[in-house]
């Protein structure tokens, strides 16, 4: 057997259910390996055009995030886990290959991340889950080892 060697885990969240589920499987494995754990929450296309557009007050997108990233926080301190977090947009209305799934990886690099968490795709298919979306794609072409939850 593999001794893995890891000293940060990514987890991608967008609010669902799902997310908080695979939080707490990153914040597991963090445990376990003595690593930290960074939440980065991904908003989806309907929501980034809705910014833009000035329909969605980024404002409250920005406190719903918050929300969600400080209950990540809670659950990391609780187990005693170092923890960090970011925002990103998962989609760009200026570059065709700005997706979920590469904003999960190129975040993955820029962090040095060993290991990634990602959500499964949700059930109730809401708008602003986004994530489902990205799994296979994290999948399919991240470095790192991949657990879907």
């Amino acid at each position: 057997m593999t001794d893995l060697d890891i000293d940060l885990v990514l987890v991608p969240v967008d609010g669902s259910e799902e997310s908080h589920e695979a939080v707490d499987y990153a914040i597991a494995v963090a445990s376990e390996y003595g690593a930290s754990v960074h939440a980065l929450y991904v908003l989806d296309e309907e929501v980034v055009r809705a910014i833009d557009h000035g329909v969605v007050d980024e404002r409250e997108v920005a406190d719903d995030s918050e929300a969600f990233t400080d209950s990540v926080a809670r659950r990391a301190e609780a187990a005693g886990v170092p923890h960090s977090n970011s925002i990103a947009y998962g989609f760009s209305t200026s570059v065709k290959t700005v997706h979920p799934g590469s904003v999960v990886l190129d975040t993955a690099e820029e962090l040095e991340s060993d290991f990634i968490v990602v959500p499964r795709e949700p059930v109730s298919g809401d708008p602003g889950e986004v994530l489902g979306k990205a799994a296979e794609y994290v999948l399919l072409y991240a470095s790192q080892p991949v657990l879907s939850v």
